[in-house]
């Protein structure tokens, strides 16, 4: 939505804030609904209401399908299938009555639905669309199988038709995609698809949940690859989860490399490229992919078994996409002076344990305590109060000393603890300081602010902000910065000494007194009466000339 400016007719040098276009919330959208069937699809399906569960019953569907294609990958293993048999057959049940109930419930509501509403025959043209017809393709299937003799493998087959409803969301985040590069080269498309941009929408933000999701699977399928009895079972299907999950990765990485020149600071095409690929998150890109490739070229010259470890570091592709991460970069950034010290005291008391150690537990356990070195395991060990019990003193001397080291540790070790919390929890609420500064910048030069505009959203992704504490911090600058409008923050001997500055002054002050006159003029007699009589006669006469007089601020 393109910000609007729109000029005030009252002499101040602020424009005033309109929202006019802004779209309805849920509660002034239901206000206006006269039937139930309305106000369950302003509730429910309404893509034009912000705040409705529309967004929220798309993805719940789009990951019931997903699960759905994995139930079905592995219903194909059949000591898994048949061990768990009944567990299968519910959840497709479930996912069954679920894909009806939207199917019907859409089909009760298509009256309500712009594109449908205007049509003689609203429920057959809505039956007849191509997404209700991959709704119905969904569930068919399963109900075909009661009367007709349909095979179980064709029904399994059909049960793919279930991937087809992403469709009801692929496609109008395609249609947006394309309306906003209009007009522009393929490698900026691409560029809008991995990198965020103004130009990127929901494919761009679907292309990084894909992404995320696929990160999570392959480290998941590495980490439960490692149990052998699992592994038998399903060697083949970690093969193609791995490929599929590499495939996607280096295809994200190569759009990335080739498209990054349309970012200012890699614009070069050779230096540009080089530039990037020598970031930290490029890095971590490559890393994700490299262990694959290499073992696939290399292993019948080197035993490379052991890179797949290596894969687990796809879990810091996670950490791009998470602000998290930044916070705490900068965390570390402005505290390292205080940490460095903390890091050299619990060092020196490491090292100081660990001579006393040796000093007083030599002669008893020498092959315990055989030198300085080695009585560093058990001073750290000690000082942190993890206390494994492997290395316990045995003089009594040594014992008063590991309660001393133990008692100490638990403040020593605890200072690092304590300031990282403390220090992270001051960038939060910077950060969100900083939002609303931002804001309210936004709204003195004019611009509009809600949940829908671009900014906002973006900010509020990259803060991990919820859409209640993003409305909240709105609503909180919008009341800001209403109160504020008549407020100037400079001393009155500093406004008086600019003539047109103080004659701007005098004339807002004196429009909100005119307003508040008129606002006044509809209060009891009793509430009038009070109020003349707080005044003096000078200022009762100058009050009822301001309430009466529509001229006096003319004249």
């Amino acid at each position: 939505m393109a910000p609007q400016l729109i000029m005030s007719s009252t002499p101040s040098s602020l424009p005033l804030i309109t929202n006019q276009s802004s779209p309805l919330t849920l509660s002034e959208a239901l206000g206006r609904c006269s039937t139930v069937r309305q106000k369950i699809y302003t509730y429910l399906l309404d893509p034009e209401i912000e705040d409705n569960k529309h967004q929220q019953i798309d993805g719940w569907i789009s990951f019931l399908i997903i699960i759905n294609l994995f139930a079905l990958v592995v219903e194909r293993i059949p000591a898994i299938f048949q061990a768990h048999e009944q567990f299968f057959h519910v959840f497709d049940v479930f996912s069954v009555i679920v894909f009806t109930i939207e199917y019907l419930t859409r089909l009760y509501l298509a009256p309500e639905d712009q594109e449908f509403k205007n049509r003689r025959f609203t429920r057959a043209a809505y039956v007849f669309s191509p997404f209700a017809v991959i709704d119905f393709l969904a569930v068919a299937p399963f109900y075909f199988q009661a009367f007709l003799p349909i095979d179980l493998r064709v029904l399994r087959f059909l049960r793919l038709l279930r991937m087809l409803k992403l469709f009801r969301v692929l496609i109008p985040a395609y249609q947006e995609f394309m309306a906003l590069n209009a007009k522009r080269t393929f490698r900026q498309k691409m560029y809008s698809v991995v990198f965020p941009s103004e130009y990127g929408g929901a494919i761009h933000e679907m292309f990084d949940r894909l992404i995320a999701w696929w990160v999570v699977i392959s480290v998941i399928a590495v980490v439960i690859e490692s149990v052998e009895s699992i592994h038998y079972l399903l060697s083949t299907q970690f093969i193609i989860i791995d490929s599929i999950a590499v495939g996607l990765f280096s295809i994200e990485y190569f759009l990335k490399l080739y498209s990054c020149v349309e970012d200012p600071i890699f614009k070069k095409w050779f230096s540009g490229r080089v530039k990037h690929s020598l970031r930290f998150a490029s890095i971590i890109d490559f890393l994700a992919i490299i262990p694959f490739f290499l073992e696939l070229f290399l292993h019948h010259l080197f035993d490379l078994r052991f890179l797949r470890v290596f894969r687990l570091m796809r879990l810091l592709k996670i950490t791009k996409q998470n602000n998290s991460t930044a916070v705490l970069k900068r965390v570390f950034t402005r505290e390292t002076p205080i940490l460095a010290a903390s890091l050299f005291i619990m060092m020196l008391m490491v090292v100081l344990a660990a001579s006393l150690a040796y000093l007083m537990e030599h002669d008893s356990q020498p092959d315990k305590y055989e030198n300085i070195p080695a009585s560093i395991y058990w001073a750290v060990i000690t000082l942190s109060s993890v206390g494994y019990g492997d290395l316990t003193p045995l003089t009594t001397v040594g014992r008063v000393m590991t309660i001393l080291m133990a008692v100490i540790g638990v403040g020593i070790f605890a200072i690092p603890s304590a300031l990282l919390a403390s220090s992270f929890a001051d960038e939060l609420y910077a950060d969100k300081n900083n939002l609303s500064i931002a804001l309210y910048q936004r709204l003195k030069m004019g611009f509009s602010i809600n949940l829908q505009d671009e900014f906002v959203l973006n900010e509020g992704k990259r803060l991990n902000l919820s859409p209640e504490q993003l409305k909240g911090i709105i609503d909180k600058v919008q009341y800001e910065f209403k109160i504020s409008e008549d407020l100037i923050p400079q001393p009155l001997l500093e406004i008086a000494d600019n003539t047109d500055q103080a004659l701007e002054h005098f004339v807002k002050k004196l429009s909100r007194i005119r307003q508040l006159g008129i606002l006044v003029q509809h209060e009891p007699t009793e509430t009038m009466q009070k109020l003349a009589n707080l005044l003096t006669p000078s200022e009762a006469e100058l009050w009822k000339l301001i309430q009466g007089s529509p001229q006096f601020l003319k004249t």
